[in-house]
């Protein structure tokens, strides 16, 4: 075999972790050999990465809960996030500044106002913690139906808003292609080690090799499945995620407000609604896109167990080549639903939600990522695991994949998300699967 140039890469995933490590590998060395796979091309109309979606939440809302690492970095890094999303192409033309409005009740908006103060970013006349009764009155009354049982104050952070998912994602996709990143449409059937057991690469399941000095695994829900086979086609057991990383999924839908509607809630704000563990980690809604359609999420984190030919036991997306994710079942229909009435009340009901779809993204316990260094092989990477809060991070995450990559990541974040680490109890996690999607159906 031909020498591997040094600077080559080829990532798996063309999500917010795949695609951003890309673009921040080209910009920051121009000569290296960069290529993404991926099942789908960027500009596929549908696609099954998490990150693909009509809309998501870009916030620096995070605390610092007694069991779990959301500190003050990830408030941090978030808000480096939101300076890049309102000022920095190609990122600017996706953000909206809506707003958004936290209906929590676990003392959650003072947490925020104290971070905030912490890393010195001004909250006066941009974050408030409302009691429910001034809060009701906000944004014209539109949340004066909400849920409001066992909250005393709520969280108004104008400083948040949304972004076009898709749009980003593709033009973020577009600009790296420019960029000189190869993008590669195809399904990975095998990784590819030397004699050494290093890995140099990946095999595509129409037997194209793509050869590598880094292999690149930003792989989200299918990250347990594909290492489970690595692990059976190698014999080494220290391939697999074990208790690390869990795929789960959630659900959303859409509804299409008439043009009388849209003006009332044209101006609304995210709005997040917290739940008590057993219900699940939140539900909420977006504010109306570009075709007055308003999006929500369910309540219900699950996971789709199945047992591999090895005897071990993971959650993975349904087998199918599109996650079966528009194949909604009516519990889950429910779900939405549910949400709907718990932000809107009576004003909803008229709505017809539509357009249902299970999202899948890697989990874990912590609810912080992996990017780091894979131990059972030289040459391999790892850089996923969003747990359904990693997508606000895209114009930023890539930079930090490089820096993991030329091992000047800090120490803080290098501990915090390396591969090998300390696992706190994912049932003490709000934001862990509680449900089986079989017990859904």
């Amino acid at each position: 075999m031909t020498s591997i140039k040094e600077r080559s890469y080829v990532i798996v995933g063309g999500g917010v972790f795949g695609t951003s490590t890309a673009l921040h590998l080209k910009k920051q060395f121009p000569d290296a050999e960069v290529t993404l796979v991926d099942r789908d091309a960027f500009d596929a109309p549908h696609r099954v990465a998490a990150s693909w979606d009509w809309n998501k939440v870009v916030r620096a809302d995070y605390r610092d809960p007694v069991c779990f690492l959301f500190r003050i970095q990830d408030c941090r890094l978030a808000l480096e996030a939101q300076d890049a999303w309102r000022a920095e192409e190609p990122w600017k033309p996706f953000y909206h500044g809506s707003g958004v409005y936290w209906i929590s009740r676990t003392g959650f908006a003072q947490a925020v106002l104290d971070n905030y103060a912490a890393l010195g970013r001004p909250t006066e006349g941009k974050l408030f913690a409302l009691p429910v009764a001034e809060a009701r009155a906000r944004y014209g009354g539109v949340f004066d139906e909400a849920d409001y049982t066992g909250v005393e104050n709520v969280l108004v952070n104008t400083t948040s808003g949304w972004a076009d998912a898709k749009g980003a994602l593709r033009a973020a996709s577009e600009h790296a292609a420019s960029l000189g990143v190869r993008f590669v449409a195809a399904e990975v059937a095998s990784l590819v080690f030397d004699d050494n057991g290093a890995c140099i690469g990946l095999r595509t399941a129409d037997g194209q090799t793509h050869v590598a000095a880094h292999t690149i695994l930003s792989t989200g829900a299918f990250t347990p499945k594909l290492l489970e086979g690595v692990a059976d086609a190698t014999g080494k057991h220290g391939f697999r995620v074990g208790d690390r990383v869990i795929a789960a999924g959630t659900t959303t839908g859409l509804a299409k407000l008439d043009d009388e509607a849209a003006k009332i809630y044209a101006q609304m704000p995210v709005c997040i609604q917290e739940n008590p563990p057993e219900r699940g980690a939140s539900n909420g809604t977006l504010p109306l896109n570009e075709d007055n359609m308003m999006k929500w999420w369910g309540q219900y984190l699950f996971t789709n167990m199945q047992t591999m030919p090895s005897g071990c036991q993971i959650s993975a997306p349904p087998a199918s080549a599109d996650y079966a994710q528009w194949s909604v079942p009516d519990s889950l229909v429910q779900d939405v639903e549910f949400a709907n009435r718990a932000t809107f009340g009576k004003r909803g009901e008229a709505w017809k939600i539509t357009q249902h779809r299970i999202c899948w993204d890697a989990v874990t316990p912590s609810e912080d990522f992996i990017i780091s260094p894979h131990p059972a092989s030289k040459g391999l990477y790892v850089a996923t695991c969003g747990s359904f809060h990693g997508w606000k991070f895209f114009p930023i995450i890539g930079d930090y994949v490089v820096q993991m990559l030329e091992g000047t990541l800090e120490p803080d974040l290098r501990d915090r998300w390396a591969w090998d680490r300390e696992i706190p109890d994912p049932l003490k996690n709000v934001v862990w699967p509680r449900k089986e999607l079989k017990d859904l159906i």
